[in-house]
């Protein structure tokens, strides 16, 4: 008598499908697949529906041991092609990328989920990595890390969050080489209220060697208010200044613009 999992490993080689292919047929990861094969997990029952009609075979054939198995034709691979095909699948799957998502789950995500595609496979919907911390290529969760990441809490090459860190970063408060937000800190810094930066735009208060704003510290600056570095600025005169045309803002907020004031070249 032989289980749903052998079974099912034989279906799968007798049409000549690799995992991966069998999981795009039915809508699943490959993981799901490999975990039916293994024993360490059974399909719902719409895929044993759906795997019947895939194989051509009865649904109690598929989940009762006793039951013989279907005549096997003659054009199915000898079991020593089988089992190699089965090494190359196995194998292949390391260079394809990593699949993973906790059981433990939090507002309806996985709590932790990890998504990576290998260079040279196209990436699809499910490849994303969506979960409270999400990590892959492509990452969307509370906390997010990845080369194109979005979160309260992003991280990556490309990032947008509420905090975000990254080469091109872009949210309430954004920080790398190249950032836009409300509160901009960086080598090119577009704030929309507050930036800080070697070259920087803010709305309200900017601050770089390069500043524009209505209120400008910066070797050259240009504003409504402005306060040239001229042969250097205290972090003390940055300060005064800042709070002589913003007297109410946030006091942590203005020990960093005046450190970035105190010390631009």
């Amino acid at each position: 008598m032989k289980t749903f999992s052998e079974k099912l490993l034989e279906l799968r080689r007798r049409e000549g499908l690799s995992q991966e292919q069998l999981a795009d047929r039915l809508g699943v990861t490959r993981q799901s697949v490999s975990k039916w094969e293994s024993g360490a997990a059974a399909p719902e029952l719409t895929k044993l529906v759906a795997l019947s009609d895939l194989f051509s075979v009865s649904v109690d054939y598929l989940v009762k041991d006793r039951l013989e198995e279907p005549e096997r034709p003659a054009e199915a691979p000898a079991p020593s092609t089988a089992r190699l095909e089965e090494q190359v699948e196995e194998i292949s799957s390391y260079f394809r990328g990593y699949a993973y998502d906790s059981k433990a789950k939090l507002f309806g995500l996985p709590l932790v989920s990890i998504r990576f595609r290998l260079y040279g496979h196209p990436m699809r919907a499910r490849d994303v990595a969506r979960g409270v911390f999400a990590i892959g290529n492509i990452a969307v969760g509370l906390v997010s890390f990845g080369l194109i990441s979005a979160g309260l809490l992003s991280l990556g090459l490309i990032s947008a969050g509420l905090l975000s860190i990254g080469c091109l970063a872009f949210g309430l408060a954004a920080l790398g080489p190249v950032a836009a937000g409300l509160l901009a800190f960086g080598p090119v810094a577009l704030g929309l209220w507050y930036a800080g930066g070697v070259t920087a735009l803010g709305g309200k208060i900017a601050v770089g060697v390069a500043a524009v704003g209505d209120t400008a510290v910066g070797y050259d600056a240009a504003g409504n208010h402005v306060l040239l570095w001229g042969d250097g600025l205290t972090q003390a005169q940055v300060e005064a200044f800042l709070l002589e045309h913003h007297p109410k803002l946030w006091r942590p907020l203005l020990k960093l613009l005046a450190l970035f004031g105190a010390n631009i070249k």
